[in-house]
């Protein structure tokens, strides 16, 4: 039974590797190379490590936090990465990203199939101090990518502040400490036309 559940885990370990191969659309802060998806999962845990002082929440679980920060995009290894500002490719991306939900979680023991699995609908819900926390974490990342990167994505995609300012709406209340930051990088990157006003 122990070996079952080894081979299990393992196979697991094996299929993950495949998020390193996942690209997104924002560019590694240098500008050289777009990132893959286990860079961004790495980049945002530690942000939300180094962060947390500013989250609004300060009894926040943050192991917790993390862990759902590790295995939020794994369902993108099948699913692959939506940007964030395309509207058709948000059509089918909760079905897209359930079913590799199944089947990557799947691949788990059943128990831990099942907290990983609740994990990652916890964030994706985004209801919790938890889920709320990581989601600022997932949001803000990609904006300093692009505010370092002079707008590198953002001018490809003829992306709009307000669009930008509505998906940062998490940041005032998951880590209000922030809120300021943001607003002001906003602005900056409007004045320097990184983002379209």
């Amino acid at each position: 039974m122990e070996n079952e559940r080894i081979t299990k885990q393992i196979a697991f370990i094996r299929e993950i590797d495949g998020l390193k191969h996942v690209l997104r659309q924002a560019y590694l802060m240098n500008g050289e190379r777009r990132e893959n998806d286990a860079e961004h999962t790495w980049h945002i845990a530690v942000m939300a490590l180094l962060l947390q002082e500013h989250a609004a929440d300060a009894a926040l679980d943050l192991k917790k936090t993390v862990h759902m920060l590790l295995v939020h995009d794994l369902v993108e290894i099948d699913a692959g990465d939506t940007f964030a500002y395309d509207v058709q490719g948000h059509a089918d991306k909760w079905e897209r990203e359930v079913a590799a939900a199944k089947r990557i979680f799947g691949l788990l023991p059943e128990d831990q199939r099942d907290a990983w699995m609740a994990l990652w609908l916890e964030f994706e819900e985004g209801r919790t101090p938890e889920a709320k926390y990581a989601l600022a974490m997932d949001r803000l990342h990609p904006v300093l990518h692009n505010f370092y990167t002079e707008g590198k994505a953002w001018r490809a995609h003829g992306v709009r502040a307000e669009a930008v300012r509505k998906r940062m709406a998490i940041v005032a209340e998951a880590a209000p400490g922030l809120e300021s930051f943001v607003h002001s990088l906003l602005e900056e990157a409007v004045a320097k036309g990184y983002l379209l006003p």
